[in-house]
C-alpha cells in the first residue's frame, strides 16, 4: 500500500464522521497522550533512582570488602591471599596443575632422652597366649617420645613469714620481701605468669582460664579475682609499656593502624603503632588525630605508614599510603561495574606506577641519585597525567578523587629503603587484638582495657625480639618485688644476650 493511498483511505474515513465525533476523538488521543507522557516521565525518574540505588549498594558492598584486611602481599601479587569477587564469593578455580605444599611435620627429636623405659609383650595379640616367660627376640625397635610432666592434683600452699629487722642509721624497720608473688596478692608468680599469657596470647576470657586453672591445678579463682590481678601486673608493666612506646617514637619506619573495641558496650579503638622490633598498643574511646599527637607527637622524624585514615594526617612527618587499600577498593569496583572499562585501565595504569616504583627504589644505588631523582620525577608525572582523565564516568571520578586525596603520599616509599608501599605489617600486628575482641567481645571496664593494652604490648614486643614472653615477664616482676620498678626489655636482653637467640617466642 503507497502513501498516497493510506493518506486518500484516512480522508475518506474522516469525512465519513461528523465533526463532533471528529473532534471527541482528538481529544482523547491527546488525553491519552498526556496520560502516557507522565507515565514514560515517572517511570524514568523512577528507574533513575533504582538505578542509583542499585549503584549505592553495589559501592557499599564493595567497601565492605574492600576494607578487610590485606593479605601479606601486594594485591596484585597471585602469590598472595585467595582474591573474591563483589558478592565475596571465590572465582572460578584454575585448570593448571599446582605443585603440593610439602608439609612441616613434627622435627626431628636433637635431644639426648632423660630417661628409657621398656616396653614389655605380655601376651600375644591375635590368641591371647601369655608370653611372659618366653625370652624376647634379640631385636627391638625404639621411639623418642616428647611429653610434659602431669599437672599436680593440688596447688602448692607456702605460707610465707616475712622476717622484720631494725635499721638503727635509718630509724626504719625493714620487712623481707618475698619472690613469690607481688606486693599485696595472694596469687604466685608462676600461676600469674600463665594466667597472662592464657588472657593475651591465646585469647582465653576470664571464664576459660577460671575453667582451665580449676581442671588442671584444682586452683579455684573467681573471674573477679582473675581481672583485678592481671591489672594489677599490668599496672607493674607500666614502666616497660613506656619504654616500648620510646623505642617506637624514635624508629625509622613506623606502621600504624586501628580497629574496633568494647567497653562495657561501648565503642573504643584499639591502636597499634608498630616498628621492626617494638609494637605498642592503646586503647581510646576516640579514633581521631588526638590518640596520634597523644602517642607520637606533633612531630615523627621516620616515615609513617598509613591506610587512608585521615587521622595520622595531622602528623607532621613523610607519610606512605597503603597501595593495598587503593588496589583492593578499585579492584573491587571494576568487578561490581565490569561494563566500565576505563575503571580497569585506570586500575592496570596505577598498578604499573607502583611496580615501576618498587623497580625504582630497589635499583637507587645502582643508578645513581642524579638518573633516581630524574626517573622519580617521571613517576610523579605519569600519576600526575593519570589523575587528569577526560570525561570520566561517575564511578571513575569518585575513585580519582579518593586517588588524589592521597596522591602526596603514594610514592613517599621510592624514595626510602626498606619501606614499603602497604600497611600488611601492621594489620597482621593488629591481629590478635581482633581475635581477641571475636572471642571476648572486649573489656568490661576501661582498668582492663588499658591492662589489656599493655600485656599485650609486652607480648608482641617479646615475639618481635624473640624473647620468651614467659621468661622476662617473671624476670621482670622478681626485679619489681626487689626494687619497685620492673625489669625492662633493654636490660634483659643485655643479661640474657647469650639465650635469646636460642629460645623460641612464647
Amino acid at each position: 500500500m503507497t502513501l498516497k493511498s493510506i493518506l486518500s483511505k484516512t480522508r475518506q474515513f474522516f469525512s465519513a464522521l461528523i465533526k463532533k465525533a471528529v473532534l471527541d476523538a482528538l481529544m482523547k488521543l491527546q488525553k491519552d497522550f498526556k496520560d502516557l507522557d507522565a507515565r514514560y516521565k515517572a517511570l524514568k525518574q523512577e528507574n533513575a533512582e533504582l538505578k542509583a540505588q542499585l549503584q549505592k549498594k553495589k559501592i557499599e558492598d564493595v567497601n565492605k570488602i574492600a576494607n578487610k584486611p590485606s593479605s601479606k602481599h601486594p594485591e596484585w601479587d597471585k602469590t598472595g591471599a585467595k582474591p573474591t569477587t563483589a558478592n565475596n564469593t571465590p572465582p572460578k578455580k584454575s585448570s593448571r596443575k599446582r605443585q603440593a605444599r610439602k608439609g612441616a611435620g613434627n622435627k626431628a627429636k636433637l635431644r639426648e632422652p632423660e630417661k628409657t623405659e621398656k616396653a614389655k609383650v605380655d601376651a600375644c595379640e591375635d590368641c591371647g597366649k601369655s608370653l611372659k616367660n618366653k625370652a624376647p627376640l634379640p631385636t627391638s625397635n625404639e621411639r623418642l617420645i616428647e611429653d610434659i610432666p602431669e599437672p599436680p592434683e593440688e596447688t602448692e600452699f607456702v605460707k610465707i613469714i616475712q622476717e622484720k629487722k631494725y635499721c638503727n642509721t635509718c630509724q626504719r624497720v625493714n620487712t623481707a620481701k618475698s619472690e613469690r608473688a607481688l606486693p599485696g596478692a595472694d596469687i604466685g608468680l608462676n600461676a600469674s605468669v600463665l594466667m597472662c599469657y592464657l588472657w593475651v596470647a591465646l585469647c582465653l576470657p576470664f571464664t576459660k582460664i577460671m575453667d582451665y586453672f580449676d581442671s588442671f591445678y584444682g586452683f579455684k579463682l573467681p573471674t573477679t579475682g582473675l581481672s583485678k590481678h592481671v591489672i594489677l601486673v599490668a599496672n607493674a608493666m607500666k614502666t616497660v609499656h613506656e619504654e616500648i612506646l620510646q623505642d617506637v617514637q624514635t624508629g625509622v619506619t613506623l606502621f600504624a593502624d586501628e580497629t574496633g573495641w568494647r567497653v562495657k558496650g561501648n565503642p573504643w579503638w584499639l591502636w597499634v603503632f608498630g616498628t621492626a622490633r617494638s609494637a605498642y598498643f592503646t586503647l581510646d574511646k576516640s579514633r581521631g588525630s588526638d590518640v596520634v599527637r597523644r602517642v607520637l607527637g606533633e612531630i615523627f622524624l621516620g616515615v609513617l605508614v598509613v591506610d587512608g585514615w585521615s587521622a595520622y594526617f595531622s602528623l607532621i612527618c613523610e607519610k606512605q599510603t597503603c597501595m593495598a587499600h587503593v588496589f583492593r577498593k578499585i579492584k573491587k569496583l571494576r568487578e561490581a561495574f565490569p561494563e566500565l572499562v576505563s575503571i580497569g585501565r585506570f586500575y592496570i595504569k596505577l598498578r604499573r606506577i607502583i611496580i615501576d616504583g618498587e623497580k625504582l627504589q630497589k635499583q637507587r644505588k645502582k643508578l645513581g641519585e642524579t638518573i633516581f631523582q630524574r626517573r622519580l620525577l617521571r613517576l610523579h608525572d605519569r600519576l600526575e597525567l593519570l589523575l587528569q582523565p577526560k570525561n570520566p564516568n561517575e564511578i571513575l571520578a569518585e575513585i580519582i578523587k579518593k586517588v588524589k586525596r592521597q596522591q602526596p603520599r603514594i610514592l613517599t616509599f621510592v624514595e626510602h629503603e626498606d619501606v614499603p608501599n602497604n600497611n600488611n605489617y601492621a594489620e597482621r600486628l593488629i591481629r590478635i587484638g581482633v581475635l581477641k575482641r571475636k572471642v571476648s567481645g572486649g573489656s568490661m571496664s576501661a582498668e582492663g582495657a588499658h591492662a589489656y593494652a599493655v600485656l599485650l604490648s609486652v607480648y608482641v614486643t617479646c615475639r618481635l625480639r624473640n624473647i620468651a614472653f614467659r621468661k622476662f615477664l617473671k624476670e621482670s616482676l622478681i626485679t619489681y618485688i626487689k626494687t619497685g620498678e620492673p625489669l625492662l626489655l633493654n636490660e634483659y636482653e643485655a643479661i640474657f644476650a647469650d639465650d635469646i637467640p636460642l629460645q623460641k617466642a612464647a
